[in-house]
């Protein structure tokens, strides 16, 4: 087994230092005047206003303190690097949190359960920091977990991929051997965004052996047809859609209607956005913080809270435009073509399913497709919450997590 060494984040000071130059140098786009009333009261359908981007620009320049984020998440995130060998691929050096849970055991007498956690775009680690207290404290009703949660590759402080045939596969692969390298043959997932696309390849690679539950607040099913799922199409076709999937479905046309094209732009040509994510520091802010805004049920997010997600994309290891590699694997492996989540859209059957439907969400497809994925034993909806469940909802989460624990009877973890 390869070391696992202690990490602390340590941005170098001429980094800083050509942060600041970039800034003070920032040239800022011009904005079409708003001349009818209407159009004042919705000031973000053209992206990100220009106000805000400068308001932010500001305080990045004169007030954000990286030195002092950087020392509270050395201080809160216990983290950590191991060299993990990918099969064709060679060694990558993976940074992740990794916290055990001080709480005895959990709720029949068996120890804690190692989980999984596994961050989307425009995420990063960072997310599972909300979370991460009330996992490892079993305290309330003494269900705790052993938490780990990677940078994913080409994201954060773990490597990037160097490989253009290096994938999705390869992404299972290399957090299913974190997981083996720090003692865990057997875990829980929790997952969202891309994250959850990489979690359902590891569940249909590694299966019950190794995960015994996936918890997700992004299922993406298919929907259900007479050829594919003839009884439960038969079902619906007979079953009105509540309230809560008729707005789904409307928020999940509107997404993608008016705000996809990031996803156009990642799986087809992310070479070329890459250029202005690495060399401007305000192209890339404004780049997240739209993601930040448009995905959230009116979370209230702070300036520090917006920069510190910028970052820790513009000081990762592999830089801000290596993002695109995933979203770029996303469309080539997909098994049909112009569908990136048609390859996780399959039925695994021996993996318990949990789901977390938060009303602001940015796919939310009706309730009863989810049962095209596999064996949902839980399937819970929030009336608040977007995109971002573990950083919004914390509790929400883990209250469902622990569910889908119960509803499993996942205590025969090692």
């Amino acid at each position: 087994m390869a070391p696992i060494t202690p990490f602390k984040i340590s941005i170098p000071d001429s980094r800083l230092q050509r942060l600041q130059q970039k800034l003070a140098l920032t040239n800022f786009p011009n904005e079409l005047e708003v001349l009818d009333s209407a159009s004042d009261k919705e000031p973000w359908p053209r992206g990100v206003p220009l106000s805000e981007i400068k308001r932010l620009t500001t305080y990045w320049k004169e007030h954000f303190d990286w030195r002092k984020v950087e020392a509270r998440l050395n201080k809160e995130l216990p983290q950590y690097t191991t060299d993990i060998e990918i099969d064709g691929f060679g060694s990558y050096n993976m940074h992740f949190v990794h916290q055990r849970s001080d709480a005895a055991v959990a709720a029949d007498g068996e120890p804690a359960i190692p989980l999984l956690f596994l961050h989307g775009w425009p995420g990063s680690f960072i997310e599972v920091s909300k979370i991460l207290h009330l996992l490892v404290n079993g305290e309330e009703d003494r269900i705790s977990f052993h938490v780990v949660a990677p940078s994913l590759i080409d994201f954060g402080f773990s490597d990037g991929s160097r490989s253009r045939s290096f994938g999705l596969n390869q992404h299972a692969e290399a957090y299913h051997k974190v997981m083996l390298g720090l003692g865990y043959e057997e875990y829980v997932i929790q997952a969202g965004d891309l994250g959850y696309v990489i979690s359902r390849l590891m569940t249909s690679k590694y299966g019950a052996t190794h995960i015994k539950a996936l918890h997700t607040n992004s299922a993406v099913p298919a929907e259900p047809t007479a050829e594919s799922h003839p009884e439960l199409y038969t079902e619906l076709e007979n079953e009105p859609l509540s309230d809560f999937d008729k707005s789904g479905l409307a928020r999940t046309a509107s997404f993608s209607k008016d705000t996809m094209g990031y996803v156009a732009l990642l799986t087809t040509r992310p070479q070329t956005i890459g250029y202005s994510l690495t060399d401007s520091p305000v192209g890339l802010l404004g780049w997240i913080y739209e993601k930040l805004h448009d995905r959230t049920d009116g979370y209230p997010w702070t300036d520090e809270e917006i920069l510190t997600w910028a970052c820790i994309h513009y000081f990762s290891r592999s830089g801000p435009a290596a993002l695109g590699n995933l979203y770029f694997a996303l469309e080539r492996d997909s098994t049909v073509p112009g569908h990136p989540f048609a390859v996780v859209q399959g039925y695994i059957p021996d993996v318990p399913l949990g789901i977390s439907r938060f009303a602001k969400d940015l796919i939310l497809l009706p309730k009863a497709w989810n049962r095209t994925l596999g064996l949902v034993v839980l399937q819970r909806e929030h009336e608040r919450g977007g995109h971002f469940g573990a950083w919004e909802c914390p509790r929400e989460i883990v209250r469902d997590l622990k569910g889908l624990v119960k509803e499993a009877k996942v205590w025969m973890i090692k």
